[in-house]
């Protein structure tokens, strides 16, 4: 008999436990604070384990100067046995001064069929403060006009010497690239111009790397006859000073007909020029025997039309042309 009687016994106090309400406890941390500091509204539940509860929700703006700022979640404080106990911290901020009256914290009460609200025992309160200012044993001054000091060349004589160091070692290290540069033959041109090389020779040049790249016997005709019209072009703008580069192949040939040419000459650089027209514009493709002939016509215009050089080396840019053979 005593065994069946236990088991009664503990079934009706898990019962009673069961059916036994949370208890609701809050409070605020700090209760007293300044006018857009934050506090904590604290909720505690302890309840029974089947129990269940549903914590407040609050708008992230609220009426009344209070806003919530941060919405923390809910935390297991102690768990014994059956009983467990919660707590759920909301973070706000109080924006007007003034003393406020929360009230009591509510928490939503679910088990079986009972849905309930439950509350905490006393009510929450909130002292919001501002600084005050008692103008009638404090003073109130005007704002206190900019004050110059005096310059003192102590202030800045750190960065003074720092930055004279630092110049006299930038200085000695150009110094040193540009002996080193001189000494390897690099140094030229680095402040002043090299010499510049007379028109027929850096032409002459050009056509002689041009011929090099063998443009048109990989079929590559546009690139060759561009290149080679504007090795023509510099030519003519450096040793007649007209402004070769940007005329057409019409305007070149009516501005040369103002230059005394060996008709030889003259009518090599038209071909080139219709012929580097059609290969550029046209599409054309010119075969092996025309693109040599082209390229000779220009090697020779050049060499026929060169400036005679003057006594002591410079080239007169007006000397006679050569007669036609």
């Amino acid at each position: 008999m005593k065994r069946p009687l236990t088991i009664a016994l503990l079934l009706a106090g898990a019962v009673a436990a069961a059916q036994q309400r949370p208890a609701v406890t809050a409070r605020v941390e700090p209760d007293s604070i300044g006018i857009g500091d934050r506090f904590d509204l604290v909720i505690e539940v302890d309840k029974d384990l089947v129990q269940v509860v549903e914590f407040p929700l609050f708008a992230p703006e609220e009426e009344g100067g209070i806003e919530l700022y941060e919405n923390l979640p809910v935390d297991t404080l102690a768990r014994e046995g059956r009983r467990l106990k919660l707590r759920k911290r909301y973070r706000m901020a109080a924006f007007d001064e003034g003393r406020y009256d929360l009230g009591a914290a509510q928490v939503l009460y679910i088990d079986k069929n009972i849905v309930d609200t439950l509350a905490s025992e006393e009510p929450l309160r909130l002292e919001v403060g501002t600084f005050r200012i008692d103008s009638t044993s404090q003073s109130i001054y005007d704002l206190k006009a900019q004050k110059t000091l005096p310059f003192r060349f102590a202030e800045i004589r750190t960065y003074v010497l720092w930055g004279l160091l630092a110049a006299l070692l930038l200085g000695g290290a150009l110094y040193a690239l540009v002996r080193f540069l001189v000494r390897r033959g690099r140094g030229k041109g680095l402040f002043g111009s090299e010499p510049q090389l007379p028109p027929h020779v850096a032409a002459i040049k050009a056509l002689e790397a041009l011929n090099h790249r063998k443009l048109w016997q990989n079929n590559r005709h546009k690139q060759y006859y561009s290149e080679l019209t504007d090795i023509l072009r510099t030519y003519i703008a450096a040793r007649w000073e007209v402004g070769a580069m940007e005329m057409t192949s019409d305007e070149i040939v009516a501005a040369m007909r103002e230059v005394e040419l060996p008709e030889k000459a003259r009518r090599d650089l038209v071909a080139v020029l219709r012929d580097a027209d059609l290969a550029k514009f046209a599409k054309a493709m010119p075969d092996a025997e025309q693109n040599e002939s082209d390229y000779l016509k220009c090697y020779y215009f050049v060499e026929e039309t060169k400036a005679a050089e003057a006594p002591g080396g410079e080239t007169n840019r007006e000397a006679a042309p050569e007669t036609d053979d």
